[in-house]
C-alpha cells in the first residue's frame, strides 16, 4: 500500500471510492492525457467524471482565470453585482430555449437539483416528485430521495414521497420483445398508473437525458416528449438533469433534452461546464424561478473566479464546435465498439456523441459482471487508458473524453478499449 493511499484511508471516509487496485494519484495533464505520481501517461476517457470537458491545462481558461485573479477579487458574494456572473446567465437563458429564462449559479449538480427540486415543490405546493429508475441525482438529503440507484442510496428516509418511472430497461423481461415504439407506449400507460394512484399535484419529473452513474443508460429518443404530453394535462412540471450532457456532449443535441424535442421548465448544469471549477446551476422558467418567497444565496456559487472559467469554457465549446467533434469521434469510436457484441461476456454497447458505455455480463449466465468490469478497467489501465464504472450493478464501463478529443486519440482510445475487453473476455 503506497504512503498516500494509507494516509487517504486513515482521514477519508470509508464509502468514498477509489478506483483500482492500487489507486493513483493524477499529478499533471496536458489536452486528453494525464500523468500520474509514478511517471505513467495515460488517455483520459473519463475526465475527473464528466468534468474536464476541454481536457487539461487549456489556455483559454487558465488566462481567464489569472485574469480575474490578478483583479485581486476572488469573491464578494451575490449581494453585490457580478458582472461576468450576469453575462454568462444571460449566454446559459439564451441557449436553454426555455422562455424569458432566469438562471441561478451554485457550486454543484447536488446544489442544482436541490434548488430545481425546491422551485417545483414549492410551485406545486406538494413533496410528491417523479423520477427514473437507475438515476442518480447527487449525494445531499433531498437528491438521494430520488436517485434510484441503491449503491448510491444511504438512507430510505425522505423529504420527498417519490414515485420511479420505467424508461432505461428496455431489455428487462416485461420489454425486451417490443420495439422502442411498443416500450415507449407502455412506459407512458404506466406513467398514467402511477399518476392514478399517485396524491393529486405532483409537483414534477426530475430526469436524466442519459443516465450517468446509471451507466449511460437511455431512453429511446422522444420518450420524454410522450412523458411530457402526459405531464402537461396535470400541470407536473419537467426538470431535465443536464449535469453530464449538457454542453454538446451527445454530438446531436446541445442539452440531451433536445434529443427528445422537448423544452423543459427547468434544467440543471454542473461538471464540464467550469472545465474543473466548481460551477453549477439552474436555468428555468422566470416565474418558476421568481415564485419562491424568501430570500436566498448561494454564498460560493457564481464566484468571480468560476464565473471567468465557466465563460471562457462556454466561449471555446461554441468557437470550436465541440458538439460537431463530439458527434464525429463518437460516431467513429461507436462503430468501432459494435462489434464487441459479439462477444459472451458483453451485454451491450451503447453511447451518444462522445458519452458510451460497454456492458459486462457473465458469458454463462448472462447476469451483471461487475467483476469482469473491473477487470476491463485494470487492463485498460495497464495500456494507458483511463475509463470509468457505473451502472446499477457496477458492470458498465463509461467513458466521456474532452470534447476536444482528435481523430487520432479517438482511434487510439477506441484500439486499446477493444483489446482489453477481448483480453478479459477471452480469459472469463
Amino acid at each position: 500500500m503506497s504512503e498516500l493511499l494509507s494516509r487517504h484511508r486513515a482521514v477519508m471516509p470509508s464509502w468514498l471510492p477509489l478506483y483500482y487496485d492500487s489507486p493513483l494519484e493524477i499529478t499533471s495533464g496536458k489536452g486528453a492525457r494525464v500523468t500520474d505520481a509514478d511517471g505513467n501517461t495515460y488517455l483520459d476517457f473519463f475526465t475527473g467524471i464528466v468534468t474536464n470537458m476541454l481536457g487539461y491545462d487549456v489556455a483559454e481558461v487558465r488566462e481567464a482565470v489569472e485574469r480575474q485573479l490578478a483583479k485581486g477579487v476572488v469573491h464578494t458574494s451575490t449581494l453585490y453585482l457580478i458582472r461576468n456572473q450576469v453575462e454568462l446567465a444571460e449566454r446559459i437563458a439564451g441557449l436553454s430555449g426555455i422562455p424569458d429564462a432566469k438562471v441561478f449559479f451554485t457550486n454543484s449538480g447536488t446544489e442544482a437539483n436541490e434548488t430545481a427540486l425546491l422551485l417545483a415543490t414549492f410551485a406545486r405546493g406538494s413533496d410528491e416528485v417523479l423520477a427514473m429508475r437507475g438515476s442518480y441525482h447527487g449525494r445531499s438529503f433531498g437528491t438521494v430521495a430520488v436517485t434510484g440507484n441503491r449503491a448510491w442510496k444511504n438512507s430510505s428516509l425522505s423529504p420527498l414521497n417519490v414515485h420511479y418511472l420505467h424508461g432505461t430497461d428496455h431489455a428487462a423481461p416485461a420489454f425486451r420483445r417490443m420495439s422502442d415504439r411498443e416500450y415507449v407506449e407502455a412506459c407512458v400507460a404506466d406513467l398514467r398508473d402511477v399518476l392514478d394512484t399517485a396524491a393529486p399535484g405532483v409537483a414534477c419529473l426530475i430526469a436524466e437525458p442519459i443516465q450517468g452513474v446509471g451507466g449511460f443508460a437511455m431512453p429511446p429518443d422522444g420518450l420524454y416528449a410522450a412523458y411530457k404530453e402526459v405531464l402537461d394535462e396535470h400541470g407536473i412540471l419537467f426538470v431535465s438533469d443536464e449535469v453530464q450532457t449538457g454542453w454538446g456532449r451527445t454530438g446531436t443535441s446541445f442539452f440531451g433534452i433536445g434529443n427528445h424535442g422537448v423544452t423543459p421548465d427547468a434544467m440543471t448544469f454542473a461538471k464540464g461546464l467550469g472545465n474543473g471549477f466548481a460551477v453549477g446551476g439552474v436555468v428555468a422558467r422566470g416565474d418558476l424561478m421568481d415564485r419562491l418567497g424568501a430570500l436566498g444565496v448561494a454564498t460560493f456559487g457564481g464566484n468571480p473566479v468560476a464565473m471567468a472559467a465557466a465563460g471562457a469554457t462556454l466561449d471555446y465549446v461554441l468557437e470550436h464546435d465541440l458538439q460537431g467533434n463530439a458527434r464525429r469521434q463518437g460516431s467513429l469510436i461507436m462503430e468501432g465498439l459494435k462489434a464487441l457484441t459479439a462477444l459472451p461476456s458483453v451485454k451491450d454497447v451503447r453511447g451518444k456523441g462522445l458519452m458510451f458505455a460497454v456492458e459486462m455480463s457473465d458469458p454463462a449466465t448472462g447476469a451483471p459482471a461487475p467483476a469482469l468490469a473491473g477487470r476491463v478497467q485494470e487492463e485498460t489501465r495497464e495500456r494507458g487508458l483511463l475509463v470509468g464504472k457505473g451502472g446499477v450493478h457496477g458492470n458498465v464501463l463509461r467513458m466521456a473524453p474532452p470534447l476536444t478529443l482528435s481523430q487520432e486519440e479517438a482511434v487510439e482510445g477506441r484500439d486499446v478499449l477493444l483489446d482489453a475487453v477481448h483480453a478479459v473476455n477471452d480469459g472469463a
